[in-house]
């Protein structure tokens, strides 16, 4: 019965609202091919994220964060008509791992710091699956992430990251290094993140998907191009992948016993002195 029922996702109007070098690129390659060689061994399933409760919190997630429409020209209010006739063939392909996320719509936002960067905005149905996939893997992986960090994680914000700093500048560590990882998000190596993410995920079908998520292509000037590296930014799984990321980073810093604040790509170090910055 509880399978019958899960096929069924009844979700009416009351629901609420959500290029390196060659060698480089040989390095990193083998670098991924050493974390698949170690998978994880259970994690998140796809069974968790078409649990009926997480599928209702994602679905009025992405409706309270309302947001364009993407590729396909759906809004976010005909989301729960279209899931009412599609869903059950929707939840099968997820199953299968025959689901094929669409390309995202490239739009350009100013910066505060002036010019603009580029943001991918999915399909309102693709937000939706994103979302309920972010909430099951955040809610397994949150806990294991680094106190020194403080981006895009619940319960955390900029506020308790300057607070932080301030801490461990009153300590005497007023030397600060800053770490300025250029254009990080656009030049994530997918397969070094796979492997990092297969050594959480067990589930075949959600490697699948994330990955579908990662490769789906940017429709830009009426033409759909590859995404062969990076994040796009705009959907609800872009902040938590660079995490896992850049967790590896926090591990480094951490066993090397530095004192640290991370805010997603941005990372300021605290030294006593200038030598120690050497």
């Amino acid at each position: 019965m509880r399978q019958k029922d899960q096929s069924k996702l009844t979700l009416g109007p009351s629901a609420e609202g959500e290029a390196p070098s060659l060698a480089a690129q040989a390095t990193e390659a083998r670098a991924a091919r050493a974390s698949l060689e170690r998978p994880a061994v259970a994690g998140p399933s796809m069974e968790i994220i078409l649990d009926r409760e997480n599928l209702k919190t994602a679905l009025a997630r992405v409706r309270r964060n309302k947001g364009a429409a993407g590729v396909d020209g759906m809004d976010v209010d005909d989301l729960p008509a279209h899931l009412k006739r599609h869903w059950p063939a929707i939840r099968a392909q997820l199953i299968n791992g025959t689901y094929k996320p669409q390309p995202v719509r490239r739009v350009e936002i100013p910066k505060a710091s002036g010019g603009v960067r580029p943001l991918g905005i999915p399909t309102v149905l693709d937000r939706f699956i994103q979302q309920a996939v972010m909430q099951a893997l955040q809610a397994d992986w949150d806990p294991t992430f680094s106190e020194a960090s403080f981006g895009f994680r619940p319960g955390r914000s900029a506020h308790q990251a300057v607070a932080r700093a301030q801490t461990d500048i009153a300590s005497g560590y007023g030397v600060v290094v800053d770490l300025d990882l250029e254009k990080f998000f656009d030049r994530v190596n997918h397969d070094i993140l796979m492997g990092l993410v297969a050594k959480r995920v067990a589930d075949k079908c959600l490697l699948k998907l994330i990955r579908g998520f990662l490769t789906a292509g940017v429709l830009e000037g009426g033409l759909v191009g590859p995404t062969e590296e990076g994040t796009p930014q705009g959907g609800p799984l872009s902040p938590l992948l660079p995490n896992l990321m850049l967790d590896v980073l926090d591990q480094e810093l951490e066993k090397r016993g530095h004192r640290f604040v991370r805010y997603a790509d941005d990372c300021n170090i605290y030294v006593r002195s200038r030598r120690a910055n050497g």
